[in-house]
């Protein structure tokens, strides 16, 4: 692998986080879980040499693949040059309005997409932005497909006791679930770490909460690791320890709990709580 990257003049650059799937399997199967369709649009962050995107090519409607790396688009354009259906564009996907882009989409595919789907082998130093990004850009995915360090992973699916900032922002929007693993043996250059895929079902309607005052809450619970929720939402919120606990008994959350030990539905009612007595604004 590392000599005929080298004949096409590609180096993996560690400054990106540069990791190439070399298994094509393994490629095949991480298409298999978007479950994309002839009429589906299908979003793909870093395509790196390609692995994934013909793949994906072959089963969606369109494909718009955005690679950072200047450098790889000419091989990109190499491998896709006999499939019309994909728009290679270069730039940084944390900075992409996806909107603007499905709609370009459209444009060129000729009529409307059944289903937005998103797949990504993700570099591990964007993982958090990245799924934040495209969580919040505004358009009503159906599945969302990411290959992440599998640490990350099992962060996102956990469960009371041992939720993070992370697994609630992930599950406020939607529902993981860590489909497998992948060894470091199937890339190149091999990462030190084992890798996983992660699929992400937006949730069909959004929870009934100020979603900006619902971060804002959940942030100060997660403010100082391992400190009972009476301390973390004072210091947050700029309130007294007394109202804190006030807040959190009347939410029927025992302020001595932990924030790791909240679920999604408990952090909703003590926002709207909080919101409704206009304990913040």
């Amino acid at each position: 692998m590392s000599s005929r990257l080298k004949t096409r003049g590609i180096v993996p650059r560690k400054s990106l986080g540069q990791n190439f799937l070399t298994d094509d399997a393994t490629a095949r199967r991480i298409v298999d879980a978007a479950e994309i369709g002839r009429e589906d649009l299908a979003f793909e962050i870093g395509p790196g040499l390609g692995a994934l995107t013909v793949h994906l090519a072959r089963r969606a409607g369109w494909v718009v693949a955005i690679e950072l790396d200047r450098a790889l688009i000419p091989n990109l354009q190499r491998e896709l040059a006999g499939l019309g259906n994909v728009a290679i564009i270069q730039g940084d996907a944390l900075e992409a309005d996806f909107a603007i882009l499905a709609h370009e989409a459209e444009q060129a595919f000729g009529r409307s997409f059944a289903a937005i789907r998103f797949v990504a082998n993700l570099p591990y130093y964007i993982t958090s932005a990245a799924i934040r990004h495209i969580l919040e850009c505004g358009l009503r995915s159906t599945a969302i497909v990411l290959t992440v360090q599998t640490e990350v992973a099992e962060r996102v699916v956990a469960h009371p006791p041992d939720m993070s900032l992370l697994a609630v922002s992930v599950q406020f929007y939607g529902k993981p679930e860590l489909l497998f693993k992948i060894p470091p043996q199937q890339f190149y250059p091999q990462p030190g770490v084992e890798s996983a895929v992660l699929r992400i079902r937006p949730h069909a309607h959004p929870f009934k909460v100020n979603a900006q005052a619902f971060f804002r809450v959940v942030k100060a619970g997660f403010s100082q690791p391992r400190k009972q929720l009476r301390n973390t939402l004072a210091a947050g919120l700029g309130t007294s320890k007394a109202q804190a606990e006030e807040i959190l008994l009347a939410s029927g959350i025992e302020p001595d709990r932990r924030a790791e030990t909240l679920g999604i539905v408990e952090w909703i009612g003590l926002t709207n709580f909080i919101m409704s007595n206009k304990f913040i604004s």
